[in-house]
């Protein structure tokens, strides 16, 4: 049986020889990564799972243990063991009691899994508060600059605090998407109930660092927290207004640089974030409907009531609104009466390019799904991204 295992990709430690070859077989059930007591004993079933965060655990009964911790390849694979440690014993024989430890070797991958619950990479989102200083020419105030560094660490609190609420909410349709499932509490790799302490323990130092700053503030980040909680229970389940939902944490966001350094934010300013937000959020059910294909409905019902005609026709739109909107922007007396004989037009290309690169990216490259991972695996739509902000950021201050 040991040998039926190697065409899967699994290679069997050493100590597995503890036990005769009978004891052990492959359950081809592999579906939610998690411990399940049964009869004969224990079942670990394996989701994909990279080599480098394989799940390491010491399974020991009656004084017997056994270390697995092989390289799994990504397959849907597991292993059944009958863990009483007495060679006479058939896999359909009632199980002793069995402890399951975690040896020293797993603590790294557990903090690793934590690390990656909170999104830390998502964080780049929250670039958005600093749109409000840089058009308010506050670049050059230090005081105002602390401001903002800490509102967006505030936001980095918060938001890692509402992945985690929807990684919970969400673990059993993720476990049907072919890269969600790799997720940490999908895949088994960290326990809902740690997750949620995690996730509660963030929410509560953002909200008391964001009360510290300014009342005004800490209201904003008390409306996004509700509408992502309202997200994450049933408001992603409508559709068209899902989509509103994730616009409106952009959106969020840049009204938030704004309160927390007390200045009037633009009109022009929350049309723009408005267009651009849904756009990325359009991109990203796109991205997931043609991912999915026939099978879409089974991760989000909510994608049954799309097409992906139907989302190039809202893209279309809200692809020419963004361009046509940042343009007159640039063209408008606010502009004009703001930043006197400054050439804030010039910028128009950049913002063209990079809407133009990232269409190119979902139709072409399958991308859309993961905005973030795009700007930086993509060098030529990170590069577009930074040349814009440096040219708006050097037509007004110099």
């Amino acid at each position: 049986m040991l040998a039926a295992l190697a065409p899967l990709g699994a290679v069997i430690p050493a100590k597995a020889g503890i036990y005769p070859a009978s004891h052990w077989k492959c359950a081809n059930d592999g579906v939610d990564s998690r411990l399940r007591g049964n009869d004969w004993g224990f079942i670990w079933d394996f989701t994909p799972i990279d080599a480098t965060t394989a799940p390491q655990l010491e399974l020991k009964n009656q004084g017997r243990s056994v270390n697995l911790s092989g390289t799994w390849q990504r397959n849907q694979m597991g292993l059944h063991c009958d863990a009483s440690g007495d060679p006479g014993v058939g896999l359909d024989s009632p199980a002793t009691s069995l402890s399951v430890g975690t040896p020293r070797g797993s603590r790294t991958s557990t903090l690793r899994a934590m690390v990656e619950t909170l999104r830390p990479q998502q964080w780049v989102k929250n670039g958005f508060i600093f749109a409000a200083l840089i058009f308010s020419q506050s670049l050059t105030r230090w005081d105002r600059c602390r401001q903002v560094i800490l509102a967006a660490l505030v936001f980095c609190l918060v938001s890692s605090a509402t992945y985690v609420l929807n990684d919970i909410l969400d673990a059993s349709e993720d476990r049907h998407h072919p890269t969600k499932k790799l997720r940490p509490i999908a895949s088994g790799r960290i326990s809902a109930s740690k997750a949620a302490l995690i996730g509660a323990i963030l929410g509560g130092i953002g909200l008391i660092a964001a009360w510290r700053l300014s009342t005004s503030f800490f209201g904003i980040v008390v409306a996004y927290l509700a509408i992502n909680v309202l997200y994450s229970t049933f408001l992603k389940h409508i559709a068209l207004l899902d989509v509103f939902i994730v616009a409106a944490g952009f959106l969020l966001r840049v009204i938030a640089g704004g309160l927390v350094i007390r200045v009037a934010i633009s009109p022009w300013l929350i049309v723009c974030t408005t267009l651009l937000a849904l756009f990325i959020a359009l991109s990203k059910r796109r991205h997931e409907l043609v991912l999915l294909g026939d099978n879409a409905s089974n991760h989000r019902a909510i994608l049954a009531d799309y097409s992906p005609y139907f989302l190039d026709q809202l893209i279309g739109i809200v692809t020419a609104s963004t361009v046509v909107t940042y343009a007159l922007y640039t063209l408008s007396p606010d502009v004009q009466s703001k930043f006197p004989g400054k050439r804030l037009e010039l910028t128009i290309p950049f913002v063209l390019f990079g809407i133009f690169r990232y269409l190119h990216l979902i139709h072409h490259g399958e991308h859309g799904g993961n905005p973030t991972r795009s700007l930086f695996t993509d060098p030529v739509l990170l590069s577009v991204v930074l040349l814009w902000a440096a040219s708006v950021i050097l037509i007004i201050y110099l």
